[in-house]
């Protein structure tokens, strides 16, 4: 059976690790996403005032209703 999927992006961060950021955007986009897949493009981090945050641009295959 033949599957058609759309693209969905989204950074996740966050202040305790790269696996935090990832696991943020996941949970972010399954909530109105059937994901079928991920894939980290990104990964960075940023400091915000003397504070690191990590930051992971993911892309997602979510199945096209």
């Amino acid at each position: 059976m033949a599957s058609t999927y759309q693209y969905v992006e989204c950074v996740g961060t966050s202040t305790k690790s790269i696996e935090d950021a990832i696991t943020t955007a996941v949970e972010t986009v399954k909530k109105n996403n059937k994901i079928s897949w991920f894939e980290v493009t990104a990964m960075r981090g940023r400091l915000v005032e003397s504070d690191l945050e990590y930051q992971a641009t993911v892309k997602f295959g979510c199945i096209a209703e």
